[in-house]
Protein backbone atom coordinates (compact mmCIF):
# COMPACT_ATOMS: atom_id res chain seq x y z
CA UNK A 1 0.00 0.00 0.00
CA UNK A 2 1.33 3.30 -0.80
CA UNK A 3 1.53 6.09 2.02
CA UNK A 4 2.89 9.71 1.48
CA UNK A 5 2.89 11.90 4.46
CA UNK A 6 4.18 15.39 3.62
CA UNK A 7 5.90 17.29 7.12
CA UNK A 8 7.53 20.68 7.57
CA UNK A 9 5.19 23.72 7.07
CA UNK A 10 4.02 25.84 8.94
CA UNK A 11 4.57 30.03 9.24
CA UNK A 12 6.83 32.16 8.31
CA UNK A 13 7.30 35.71 7.37
CA UNK A 14 7.87 36.99 3.72
CA UNK A 15 11.18 36.50 2.73
CA UNK A 16 11.90 33.33 4.80
CA UNK A 17 12.75 29.51 3.82
CA UNK A 18 10.70 26.10 4.55
CA UNK A 19 11.60 22.49 3.62
CA UNK A 20 9.11 20.10 3.06
CA UNK A 21 9.35 16.51 3.31
CA UNK A 22 7.80 13.72 1.41
CA UNK A 23 8.23 10.65 3.38
CA UNK A 24 6.80 8.04 1.02
CA UNK A 25 6.42 4.12 1.56
CA UNK A 26 5.08 1.15 -1.02
CA UNK A 27 6.86 2.87 -3.79
CA UNK A 28 10.46 3.72 -4.78
CA UNK A 29 10.13 7.77 -5.93
CA UNK A 30 13.35 6.91 -8.52
CA UNK A 31 10.74 4.83 -10.71
CA UNK A 32 8.14 7.03 -10.16
CA UNK A 33 7.21 10.79 -11.48
CA UNK A 34 7.22 12.48 -7.99
CA UNK A 35 5.75 16.00 -7.83
CA UNK A 36 4.20 18.59 -5.44
CA UNK A 37 1.16 20.57 -5.66
CA UNK A 38 -0.46 23.55 -3.78
CA UNK A 39 -3.81 24.63 -2.99
CA UNK A 40 -3.87 28.46 -2.31
CA UNK A 41 -7.20 29.76 -0.47
CA UNK A 42 -10.26 29.59 -2.76
CA UNK A 43 -8.27 28.44 -6.07
CA UNK A 44 -7.62 25.19 -7.45
CA UNK A 45 -5.41 22.51 -6.55
CA UNK A 46 -1.95 23.62 -9.21
CA UNK A 47 1.38 21.79 -9.63
CA UNK A 48 4.81 23.45 -8.24
CA UNK A 49 7.51 21.17 -9.03
CA UNK A 50 8.27 17.73 -10.50
CA UNK A 51 11.06 15.24 -10.91
CA UNK A 52 10.35 12.31 -12.80
CA UNK A 53 12.72 8.57 -12.95
CA UNK A 54 15.02 10.28 -15.69
CA UNK A 55 15.70 13.33 -12.97
CA UNK A 56 14.16 15.84 -15.61
CA UNK A 57 12.68 18.75 -13.35
CA UNK A 58 10.43 21.52 -13.39
CA UNK A 59 8.65 24.34 -12.24
CA UNK A 60 6.15 27.03 -13.11
CA UNK A 61 7.04 30.18 -13.68
CA UNK A 62 5.20 31.57 -10.09
CA UNK A 63 8.06 29.47 -8.20
CA UNK A 64 11.01 29.01 -10.89
CA UNK A 65 14.26 30.42 -8.98
CA UNK A 66 12.76 29.91 -5.74
CA UNK A 67 11.72 26.42 -5.04
CA UNK A 68 13.75 23.12 -5.08
CA UNK A 69 12.73 19.82 -5.65
CA UNK A 70 15.03 17.19 -4.81
CA UNK A 71 14.51 13.25 -4.02
CA UNK A 72 17.13 10.72 -1.54
CA UNK A 73 16.90 8.13 -3.65
CA UNK A 74 18.77 5.70 -0.77
CA UNK A 75 15.88 7.10 1.71
CA UNK A 76 13.36 7.42 -0.27
CA UNK A 77 12.07 10.96 1.05
CA UNK A 78 11.25 13.68 -1.83
CA UNK A 79 11.80 17.44 -0.61
CA UNK A 80 10.26 20.78 -1.58
CA UNK A 81 13.33 23.33 -0.68
CA UNK A 82 11.19 26.52 -0.76
CA UNK A 83 13.37 30.28 -0.67
CA UNK A 84 12.35 34.19 -0.24
CA UNK A 85 8.46 32.92 0.12
CA UNK A 86 5.90 35.55 -0.42
CA UNK A 87 2.22 35.89 1.37
CA UNK A 88 0.97 34.36 -2.00
CA UNK A 89 3.08 31.05 -1.73
CA UNK A 90 0.43 30.49 1.29
CA UNK A 91 -1.27 27.32 1.06
CA UNK A 92 -1.97 23.59 1.81
CA UNK A 93 0.91 21.73 0.01
CA UNK A 94 0.38 18.35 -1.14
CA UNK A 95 3.11 15.34 -2.38
CA UNK A 96 1.66 13.21 -5.11
CA UNK A 97 3.21 10.36 -6.89
CA UNK A 98 1.97 8.86 -10.42
CA UNK A 99 3.35 5.75 -11.79
CA UNK A 100 1.47 2.74 -12.64
CA UNK A 101 -1.15 4.15 -10.16
CA UNK A 102 -1.72 7.95 -8.31
CA UNK A 103 -1.13 8.72 -4.88
CA UNK A 104 -1.67 11.68 -2.56
CA UNK A 105 -0.63 12.53 0.73
CA UNK A 106 -2.75 14.31 3.14
CA UNK A 107 -1.11 17.69 2.71
CA UNK A 108 0.94 20.55 5.09
CA UNK A 109 -0.71 23.82 5.91
CA UNK A 110 2.34 26.73 4.98
CA UNK A 111 1.24 29.89 6.10
CA UNK A 112 3.55 33.25 4.53
CA UNK A 113 2.40 36.32 6.39
CA UNK A 114 4.55 39.97 7.86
Amino acid sequence: QVQLVESGGGSVQPGESLRLSCAASGIAVRWVTMSWYRQRPGKEREIVAFINAGRTIDYPSAVKGRFTISRDDAQNPVYLQMNDLRPDDTAVYYCNSRGSSTHWGQGTQVSVSP
